[in-house]
Parts: structure tokens; sequence; C-alpha cells
């Protein structure tokens, strides 16, 4: 295994070093001074040498004084007599010749290069054994809250990485030539530009960078499936877990908010074109600042009495703290950025009537019409949508009452329908609120389960009971017609369905009952037909949702767009920014050829 006291060799580590020829060590260690000590040739003297025990930064003290940029003649081993000097490697830097001693690193003794030229800070390992060293840095765990402690507190789970653990894990990165994880990005940040940043503690810089492309890294860095997307492509990751570049981007986002960093872009040249978004989840907030980058008016329609959509209303404290959504919102806003509550379009403006005082709309309402099953019983009390359970818990601050006005849905005995994200947030979710027992029942097996690993895991380390390979086909009331229990059938895995995941058959005869005060059903959502209803000319697909063109995300009305999940169905966030980049690209290709509109009076 890797030797925990190396680490990478960038990061300020005490190391032992060794001569290649009698293997004596250098080091020298007392009770107050650390160091590595030779002896040398200059200018046809002997001296005494002594070097920083660290080795990312050259620091020297001699007998005889050297000045910067001097070159010493050979660098001797002071147990074996032995010159050091390997005339067949150079200083990788300045190309002068270097003085070769051993590492311990990889179990076993690796050379490492000093270069002769004081002053010069050379990393003196090569490539090849520094490949190596970094393959065989562990991935590096974030610190989290006690299970048994979490499960009675709605603060965030995960606390971040320390910088020392950020250092190591951005140590791992190979710096690629041509990197697969920028292409599994959908809004392609430059993961290997970042991960040098940090790799050089330039966090703020690093941070800085994720925002060219990304406005959202304190949440992205949450909440998105890296596992899925950048990181399933990371060459480490063929061998060994790949680099946690979501855990890195959360870590240099978190930095620059805490370290008081973050400022507002350089905003272009005020065009006098003015662009109306709906919704202010995140495709519409990506939108929002890349439109309002290139100088246009933006005003964003939000139909709730809080912003950030989704983020919001839908991801629970303790995976996303909604001081961290408030916060992008208000750097949003010191862009220049004006939004509008409580504002319900179709119904109080239709998209006519926006086009009328807006050069484009970009719709991102997301997906937000709760799905059922249309079984026996889904009218009783106490059945909820996942919609409507987390909408009360977290926007609506229901785990505060009697602080917030809205009660918090009560049950000792909880059961959770679906295996996605959303159904591990409620099941965890009612952990918190005091059920008893929380089981969530899914039709398919672990290996199907569509939500994040983590998850579930965290799922399971909070006592969280999952009854795989069942589902409901009937709600059993009361006298007074609220849930007490659900009847499930077992099911067995067929053949894949167009998912690519094996379809789930039930089992005839395999009935049982499940016993519960309460039900959540987290199955998925819909598009919300309420935008529809006063826009009969924009298209849809056959699924419901909004029809556009792949390429430009511009919908069957010319100079309306839409994005996010009103046209992909429900996805993630980092996909919603993706698309709202793609519609506001397009957007400003479009009327950056069109002269100012006259507003209509």
């Amino acid at each position: 295994m890797f030797d925990q006291d190396v680490k990478y060799l960038k990061f300020k580590t005490y190391l032992n070093t060794y001569c290649p020829h009698c293997h004596n060590s250098f080091n020298i260690e007392k009770k107050e001074e650390k160091s590595i000590v030779f002896k040398a040739k200059y200018n046809d003297q002997d001296i005494d040498l002594k070097l920083s025990p660290y080795l990312d930064v050259f620091d020297i003290e001699t007998s005889v004084p050297i000045k910067e940029g001097d070159t010493l003649d050979d660098v001797i081993c002071p147990k074996c007599k032995k010159s050091i000097l390997n005339k067949e490697v150079t200083c990788g830097e300045c190309n002068s010749s270097v003085g070769e001693v051993m590492i311990s690193a990889l179990s076993k003794l690796m050379p490492f290069y000093i270069c002769t030229k004081y002053g010069c800070e050379w990393h003196g390992l090569s490539k090849a054994d520094e490949r190596k060293l970094k393959l065989k840095i562990p991935r590096q765990d974030m610190p989290e809250q006690d299970q048994k402690l979490r499960i009675s507190n709605y603060q965030e789970v995960p606390y971040g990485y320390t910088t020392e653990l950020a250092l190591l894990e951005a140590g791992r990165c190979l710096q690629c030539k041509s990197p697969k994880c920028v292409d599994g990005c959908p809004v392609n940040i430059d993961i290997p530009a970042f991960i040098s940043l940090i790799a050089e503690e330039k966090f703020d810089a690093a941070a800085k960078k994720i925002k060219e492309k990304n406005i959202l890294p304190s949440i992205c860095g949450r909440v998105c499936p890296q596992e899925d997307q950048c990181e399933k492509y990371c060459i480490v990751g063929i061998k060994d877990k790949p680099v946690a570049i979501g855990r890195l981007e959360r870590f240099v986002a978190d930095y620059e908010r805490k370290m008081d960093l973050v400022k507002a872009p350089v905003i272009s040249a005020e065009n006098g074109k003015r662009i109306a978004i709906v919704g202010s989840g995140p495709a519409g907030l990506t939108v929002a600042a890349d439109m309002r980058q290139l100088g246009y008016g933006v005003t964003i329609f939000e139909a709730l009495h809080e912003t950030g959509g989704v983020l919001t209303y839908g991801i629970p404290e303790f995976r996303l703290p909604k001081s961290i959504v408030q916060f992008e919102i208000n750097y949003l806003q010191s862009m220049g950025c004006r939004i509008e509550t409580n504002h319900v379009i179709g119904p109080l403006l239709t998209l006519d009537e926006l086009l009328d005082n807006f050069d484009a709309i970009f719709i991102a309402v997301g997906a937000g019409l709760p799905i059922f099953m249309n079984i026996e019983g889904e009218s009783l009390g106490n059945v909820f949508s996942a919609n409507e359970y987390l909408t009360r818990m977290n926007l609506m601050k229901a785990y505060r009452f009697p602080e917030y006005d809205t009660p918090m849905p009560q049950g000792s005995k909880v059961a959770v329908i679906g295996g996605g994200n959303v159904a591990m947030d409620c099941a965890r979710t009612a952990k918190r609120a005091g059920a008893g027992e929380v089981t969530i029942i899914y039709r398919r097996s672990r290996h199907e389960l569509p939500a994040r690993e983590e998850e579930v895991h965290h799922a399971e380390e909070e006592g969280i009971i999952f009854k795989l390979l069942n589902n409901p086909v009937k709600y059993i009331g009361t006298d007074n017609n609220k849930i007490k229990a659900i009847e499930c059938i077992k099911m067995e895995l067929g053949e894949p369905d167009q998912s690519g995941r094996r379809r789930p058959i039930p089992i005839e005869g395999s009935n049982f009952i499940v016993e519960c005060d309460l039900a959540i059903v987290a199955i998925g959502n819909g598009p919300n037909p309420i935008l529809f209803q006063s826009s009969p000319n924009l298209k849809l697909n056959k699924w419901g949702y909004i029809d556009v063109d792949p390429k430009t995300n511009e919908t069957s009305i010319p100079n309306v767009y839409a994005g996010g999940d009103i046209v992909t169905g429900s996805a993630t966030v980092i996909l919603a920014m993706g698309a709202g980049r793609i519609a506001a690209n397009a957007m400003h290709k479009k009327l950056s050829k069109k002269p100012k509109r006259k507003v209509k009076a």
C-alpha cells in the first residue's frame, strides 16, 4: 500500500530520503530541527549542505555562502562518500545537473532528483514515478456527521473536505492531455485546470475557473451525480476509484464563499434587449447569468414565494442547505437580474403577453406534476406525493413548526414508494421527522436502484428499511379513511425494458401487507399543464413535454426557448444547466443580428 507518510510530494510532507549507493538515510531529526544533510563541492571547496526535508521547495544552508543561481559541482553522501550526481538526468526546469536520492514510497525505494542550482524549485520526480504515486493515493472520503446524531437534526450530513484532504485528492489527478472528464460534464468545466489550481493551493482561482462555465458550483458539488458524468470518464477510475471531482468542486466553492471572495462578473455594456425567464431553478438561473453578463436586461418570474425551484422545495436541508441556494440567488441579483416571485405564467401573464415586452423568453418551469400509480386507496388521508411532502417540509419549513405555520405530516410507520434520489430524500426526511420505522418499497433490485449510491448508503446508515422487488397494489384505510397499510406483491426481474433495466414482473399469489400510517409516492413527475393551457401554439411531444430544436432549444414559438425538466422529464441539476447554456448561446446569436425591438405600450 501507499506510504501515508509520503502522501503526494507537492504537499509539504516530511520525506525519508536515502543514499542510492549505501541506502543510509540523509535525514536528521532533532527536537527542534528537521533537515537532510549532504557533503558537496563548490568552486573546489568541500562544504556541508543542508536541505529542507520537504523537497517541494529548494531551501539550502551551507558552510560557505552560495549565490542565487550558482550550481554545485558535486553532491556527496556523508556516509559512503560516493557522489550522488546522476549524469543521465537533468533538471526539468533549468536543465542543470541533479543529485539522486531515494525516497520511501509505494513500499519501495523510488528515485527523486535534487537540482544542484541554488534557487531552482523543480519538483524532481520522474513523470512515470509521479504517475505511480498519484495512482496509489487513495480516494479521500469526506468527514460526516455521526449517523446516530444526524437523524435528529436537519444539518448537512457531509462536512466537506479539509484543506489537507482537498490537496491529497487533487494530487490524484493525472492532468490528462485529452481529459475525458470534461467531455462527461454537461457544461464542459475545465476540470484538470481547476484541480491543478487546487494542487497549487490557489483555491480562489480554482473557484473562478469553475465559474467560467458553472455559476452554481456549491450546489453542483453537492447534488450532481458526478459518478455518472465527469467521474465516470476519469482515467484514474480504470484501475482505482475516480478522482472526487464533485467534492473538490464543493471545496473550492465553499472556500470562496466562506472567505468572502465571491465577486460579481464583469457585465458587458447594456444592449437594450430584455429576456424573460419563467422559473428560477437551475436551468433558469444559468440562462439568467449568461444573458446578464452579455448585457441583456433579465427578469425571472417565479410561481412560488421563494426562488430556487427544485433546489428550494425539493432537496432537503441536510443535503443542500437553503442558505447556499439563497447565496447564489443573491449573487444573480448583484449582477442586476430582477426577480418577480408569486408570478404564475399562464393564468397571470401569457407567453404572448410576455413577448409584447421582452425580446425572448426561456421556459424553465421544471416537471412538477406528481405521478401516482392509480391504484385503489390513493385518496386516503396521509397518502402524499413526494412533491407535496417535500414542499411542505423544505419550502414551507414544516420541520420547524410551530415557528413556521405549516404543520409537519406525522407518521410512526412511514412507507416510501420509489427508488430514486427523491425517494431517499423523503425517507431520510421522515426519519428526521420522528418516524420510528421508515420503509422504501421498490419494484426492482438494489442493482437497478436509480438513486445515487451515496444517498442509498446514507439511507441505510440511518436505519431506512429497503423492501426490494416489491410493488404496491392497494392502499388500505381505517374506518375514518386514513391509511393503515399497503398491500404489496412480490416481483421478479425479466428482460430489460427501454430504460435498459430488467423489467419487473409480478409473482402471482405473493401478496402481503406492509403496515404504515403515512405513505409517500415518489415514482416521478410529469409536466404541469398550467402554462400550456394559455399557449396552444406551443408544440409538445408525445409525453407532454415541450418539443424543442435540440441544437438551440428554441420551441415552436419564435424567440421562445425551453430547457431542463420541462423538456427532458426529471433529470439532474447539471443537465438542466447544460440545456440553459445551449439556449442562452442560441438566443444571443439570434438576437445579436436584430436591432432593439420597440416595446408595446
